[in-house]
């Protein structure tokens, strides 16, 4: 079992979303936040806060969180250009 110790879960805080070392920045936000920000330098500039441990678990959470199913592919006859 993956250790998170970074993302946190109160049900009297952010009505009880996963969020990182008890602040108001959920692990979504924080998913987003690295999405936005690739580069490192101009991450840490707009938000000091976060730290890169945050990040990097964050997005282990979401990934550990999501579905994980194949799904089959219908076929179809149509002829391509």
């Amino acid at each position: 079992m993956q250790r998170f110790d970074r993302i946190t879960v109160n049900p009297a805080q952010m009505n009880g979303r996963p969020c990182i070392r008890g602040t108001r920045f959920t692990v979504r936000r924080a998913v987003e936040i690295a999405a936005l920000y690739p580069d490192r330098t101009e991450r840490l500039r707009e938000f000091p806060e976060l730290e890169d441990e945050d990040i990097r678990q964050a997005l282990h959470f979401a990934a550990c969180h999501l579905p994980d199913a194949v799904a089959e592919m219908a076929e179809t006859n149509a002829l391509v250009a």
